[in-house]
């Protein structure tokens, strides 16, 4: 090739300018520097030229000046508001409220002020666990209040006859539509002792501490009520999460607590009136001494549990002990005690039975995350370092494999569409009970036998014979000679494992030695067995015998039926595989058409490798990006944190309901794609708004002319309001402006080595990063300001989306499911559009909008190569994404277990 005639050195040197100036056209017209966007560039959509005006013979253009400066104060107000509203959140928020643990009631373990005037809870810390009293009591109070010798006492206790049918309803005694038996409790109480002797026993298990061992054993008076793998599995409902000075409860005064049923339930009526009757009889007398003793517990007092008595009665026969040392969650564990009186192994089973609940049960696991990270923040660390030295290998290596590994992935995409078209052939005809792995073997077998023994006939020059066969194949005369699964027959003449199949004994093998080792189903009439189909003796030590398929039958039929029962979706998945394999055919066809494509790809990464190989420098750029992202997400979230903490006051209900259902609301059974009546679903007063709240039940009920309500709404943990949107947009703008100017950085870099006469010995990575600085911050503000926008939108669909679920409205979240996926598919083309701009404003010196055009029209001309580029650049992510991925995770392990 001829050399290249030296570049002519430069009008004017980029060193000693002034700091910035305007271009004549643009002082000719101000309004156009300003904007941006009206600019009268008339060779913005021609070439490159050599000798043109879009010449870059001489390299990237030397005469520029600042573009869209109006853009960098807009961009230092957008800060100045950011801290602006920061300032403003201090003021009011908390943000221990976004991760400090939260009692059954919504209230913040040690946080003075807490919503709808709550408890003061500075002292209580931890997160802990106190018994459910309602729960647990509730099978007895059934077995007394609904016992043959209760009943004799409320019905003379009760005056009317009303009242009375109505007892006898609730307690399932007389038959009545709302039961469906009588009630079991396993031994009925017939007499005043058999009542006072059973109640007495089984309330001492729970109000006595020194008889847990026996409410968590079969042997004790509750039975299977308390020790049954059912119990352990739905320890959730057994248990009330309070905040408590410390896990374990250490009161030195308590408090009486009588059980009363809730002020909702069907038997508070009775309870309150057996109570509160007054009469002189021995059984009455009797009945309510037991009650008053009976079901009286002892709560913590008021200045360590400061809620009602009832939720802060200890649970017998439990450990609490923090999650991770200074936590501020609590766990359990079953009591010396009791595990010697159960047993380890039943103690420790049942133990993990109940952790596993209350995991699969817990929503705010922050303090077990942060101590987590804590616990392991060397080894993170050192992971890091690791995973960036693994990135800088890869690259240093990707100049030298480059091409290897794009064909590789080439290819992989090939295979991928086999492989995929495949599965759903064989998942078309998968039978019951197989696995997909031995069905996928037996087709490959059959195809495989297919393909050879069609090329060894046409190759001998013979037509294939007959592969008809009928009912069991005793008919069968083809030459088959593998199994379903590919086992070699062996000659049934001189076999060996069966020796009583030959032709002298079976006229389907005769005449003798003329079937060799041909599948056949050798049978007499008078056989007790038959096969079921064709079959042969196989030259597997491991296995004497196994069926056969004809030649040329790739899918036989299932007798026992099919994986995948429908007949429609089989055909379905039949037809997609050769509609998988045609587009996998079509793909071959373009990879071929567009060979010489790919080859000028992995030329211009192999290229961008030997650039990086010269200016290794250039990695600094992603560094700072990196250090410089998590500083800002980092600031950003702390002052967020005071934003989204301030919960307003009015932000749910006060008030109190009747029902779980009204509060929480009801969801629909249907599937996304199904609709209807039957499919509709109603939101709940406490979670109809999107950030929501949750649902608790209030011991102390509200009591109307409307009804007992008792149910009510705690509050979010967070709310958003206009302040942490403006945030919010400030924080996209900034990622945004941070990934902006390290393109254009990288841009400006290229730029200069790509045209520099001596690409080995001039520094390019500082000039760009002073030109970047000096003519063009304004151009990536102006683009990042564009991405923000658009992002933000993205995430103000997602708002209106969680509102609309709220609001049990599915058709508008599938609408809006559909805009994010459009706004996400614009948000990629922008950026693309965008990165190719700041390439342009990088070369030619102009404007973003200018370079947004000429980009445009550029992508437009050579739509083919930027779409082949685009693609490959993803491989060769892809395929370093891996590699970075399993090399940190492997060293990773390796450093932790050391």
């Amino acid at each position: 090739k001829p050399k290249r005639a030296a570049r002519p050195p430069p009008p004017r040197s980029f060193v000693g300018r002034a700091p910035c100036r305007l271009r004549p056209s643009s002082r000719a017209a101000m309004g156009d520097a300003l904007s941006s966007c009206t600019g009268g560039d008339k060779d913005q959509n021609q070439k490159f030229e050599r000798d043109g005006e879009n010449s870059l013979a001489g390299g990237p253009k030397v005469d520029r000046g600042c573009t869209d400066i109006i853009c960098i104060p807009l961009f230092a107000l957008a800060q100045l508001v950011f801290i602006a509203v920061t300032i403003m959140g201090m003021a009011d928020g908390n943000p221990q409220k976004l991760y400090k643990p939260r009692d059954l009631s919504g209230a913040y373990c040690g946080v003075a002020e807490n919503w709808n005037n709550g408890p003061d809870l500075t002292q209580q810390t931890k997160l802990t666990y106190t018994m459910n009293v309602t729960s647990m009591a509730d099978s007895v109070m059934k077995q007394t209040i609904c016992s043959t010798q209760a009943s004799k006492v409320m019905l003379g206790l009760l005056t009317t006859q009303a009242e009375k049918d109505q007892y006898l309803c609730d307690c399932c005694i007389s038959p009545c539509k709302k039961c469906d038996g009588a009630l079991e409790f396993g031994t009925q109480l017939r007499s005043a002792s058999d009542l006072t002797n059973t109640v007495t026993a089984r309330m001492a298990e729970l109000t006595d501490p020194s008889k847990a061992k026996d409410l968590l054993s079969p042997g004790g008076a509750n039975g299977m009520a308390f020790s049954s793998e059912s119990f352990w599995r739905e320890m959730t409902k057994y248990f009330h999460q309070v905040c408590l000075p410390q896990c374990v409860a250490n009161s030195t005064s308590t408090r009486d607590y009588v059980y009363t049923p809730p002020q909702d339930s069907e038997f508070y009526t009775w309870w309150t009136t057996l109570l509160n009757a007054s009469g002189t009889s021995d059984d009455l007398k009797s009945l309510q001494a037991v009650v008053n003793s009976a079901f009286t517990f002892k709560a913590m007092s008021a200045d360590v549990c400061p809620y009602d008595p009832s939720w802060c009665v200890p649970f017998p026969g439990m450990e609490l002990s923090e999650a991770t040392p200074g936590s501020d969650y609590c766990t359990f564990a079953i009591a010396a005690d009791v595990m010697g009186a159960l047993g380890d192994v039943a103690a420790n089973a049942f133990e993990s039975l109940g952790m596993d609940a209350f995991k699969g049960a817990a929503t705010e696991s922050f303090g077990g995350w942060v101590g987590d990270f804590q616990a392991s923040l060397d080894s993170f660390i050192v992971t890091a370092v690791l995973s960036f030295v693994i990135g800088v290998v890869f690259l240093v290596l990707l100049r030298f494999f480059i091409g290897i590994c794009v064909w590789l992935a080439v290819f992989s995409t090939v295979v991928m569409f086999a492989l995929f078209g495949f599965f759903l052939f064989v998942r078309s005809n998968q039978c019951e009970g197989a696995s997909l792995f031995d069905t996928g073997h037996q087709v490959s077998v059959a195809l495989v036998v297919a393909a050879k023994t069609a090329a060894a006939d046409a190759l001998a020059g013979e037509g294939q014979p007959s592969e008809a066969m009928t009912g069991d194949g005793q008919d069968y005369r083809g030459r088959q000679m593998y199994t379903r699964y590919g086992k070699k027959c062996l000659v049934w003449e001189t076999q060996d494992v069966m020796p009583s199949y030959r032709a002298d004994a079976y006229t389907v093998l005769s005449p003798a030695n003329a079937t060799k080792s041909y599948c056949r189903n050798p049978y007499n009439a008078s056989d007790a067995n038959q096969a079921k189909t064709i079959w042969c003796v196989t030259s597997d030590p491991d296995v004497a015998w196994e069926e056969c398929l004809p030649i040329g039958v790739i899918q036989p039929e299932c007798s026992g039926g099919y994986a995948v029962s429908g007949q429609s979706m089989r055909d379905a998945l039949w037809y997609s595989s050769f509609v998988v394999w045609a587009l996998g055919g079509v793909w071959v066809v373009v990879i071929l058409c567009f060979a010489g494509r790919i080859r000028l790809a992995i030329a211009l990464n192999k290229v961008a490798a030997s650039y990086l190989a010269t200016n290794p420098s250039t990695v600094l750029i992603p560094v700072v990006q990196a250090i410089v992202a998590i500083l800002w997400c980092l600031c950003w979230f702390y002052s967020a944190s005071f934003l989204l903490s301030q919960v307003p006051d009015d932000s749910i209900p006060k008030a109190y309901y009747s029902s779980y259902q009204e509060a929480w609301g009801t969801e629909s059974p249907c599937s996304i794609y199904e609709f209807g009546d039957k499919c509709e679903a109603i939101p709940g007063k406490c979670t109809d708004t999107w950030p929501t709240g949750g649902v608790w039940k209030d011991p102390l009920c509200d009591i109307s002319s409307d009804g007992v309500k008792c149910w009510r709404c705690s509050p979010p943990r967070f709310a958003l309001d206009w302040r942490f949107a403006v945030s919010f947009f400030v924080f996209l703008w900034n990622n945004a402006f941070n990934i902006a100017l390290g393109q254009i950085l990288i841009a400006m870099a290229v730029s200069l080595w790509f045209f520099s006469q001596d690409k080995y010995k001039e520094f390019v990575v500082a000039k760009g990063v002073k030109m970047v600085f000096r003519y063009h911050v304004g151009t990536v503000a102006f683009g990042s300001f564009i991405v923000a926008v658009v992002e933000f939108i993205r995430y103000l669909m997602k708002y209106f989306e969680k509102q609309a679920e709220a609001q049990k409205n599915r058709v508008m979240v599938l609408v809006l499911k559909v805009l994010q996926c459009c706004i996400w598919c614009f948000e990629k083309c922008v950026k693309f559009l965008n990165k190719n701009a700041y390439i342009q404003t990088a070369l030619m010196g102009t404007n973003f909008c200018t370079s947004a055009k000429k980009a445009f029209h550029l992508i437009l001309r050579n739509i083919l190569r930027f779409g082949t580029m685009a693609v490959l650049g993803n491989v060769i992510y892809g395929i370093g994404f891996v590699c970075i991925t399993v090399g940190t995770t492997t060293l990773g392990y390796l450093f932790m277990r050391a």
